[in-house]
């Protein structure tokens, strides 16, 4: 086989383990939680389906590639819940590290062009990274809801939380801002979210 290929397919067979990287969130029907994988995909038709939404003009296929590759990191460092303070302390540096060893797995020009694109997101600056990050905030707090709040609740999750969670879909789009304000709102009232 010849090299690249050869290295693409080793990257490919490695990112498979995302498969296994839980995560917090419950599926819609409350039964399991979802893994990384099903989250990245869920993002990448999101973004697809719910461009127009952005406050900005978007490349979509870049977004969306984004989205497929913004959590490949947690094969190594693992998922950090959304509001554990200690796990997120440390979070940038696990992170950092795994994505130097899991994308340069593939034949420099791509695993520059993915490493990049990883780093893009997480400085949420560009239209396509404040989209992005907009889709990785509401879809989390959508399934909350359809599950009556059940991750939150098990993990007593306040209002003010979730608020902080959000201050960055805002910047991404205005419409999926008010969403999640709907939805946050409702699960107040519901007693899913802690009012403090």
């Amino acid at each position: 086989m010849e090299e690249r290929l050869k290295k693409q397919m080793e990257f490919i067979l490695e990112v498979d383990k995302i498969k296994f990287i839980g995560r917090q969130t419950y599926l819609s029907d409350g039964e399991r939680k979802e893994n990384d994988a099903e989250h990245s995909w869920h993002l990448a038709l999101m973004t697809a389906l719910l461009s127009e939404h952005a406050n900005e003009k978007i490349d979509v296929r870049k977004t969306m590639l984004m989205v497929l590759v913004h959590d490949i990191v947690e094969i190594d460092a693992g998922d950090t819940y959304a509001y554990d303070a200690a796990g997120n302390a440390t979070k940038r540096e696990r992170e950092l590290k795994a994505a130097k060893r899991i994308f340069h797995l593939l034949p420099e020009d791509q695993a520059e062009e993915l490493f990049q694109l990883w780093e893009e997101f997480e400085a949420c600056e560009t239209p396509e990274a404040k989209f992005a990050h907009s889709m990785d905030n509401i879809q989390p707090i959508m399934l909350n809801d359809a599950t009556g709040g059940k991750a939150w609740r098990e993990h007593q999750v306040k209002k003010s939380q979730v608020e902080k969670r959000q201050e960055s879909t805002r910047a991404g789009s205005e419409t999926i801002m008010e969403v999640a304000e709907e939805i946050i709102r409702r699960n107040v009232e519901n007693g899913n979210l802690k009012n403090e």
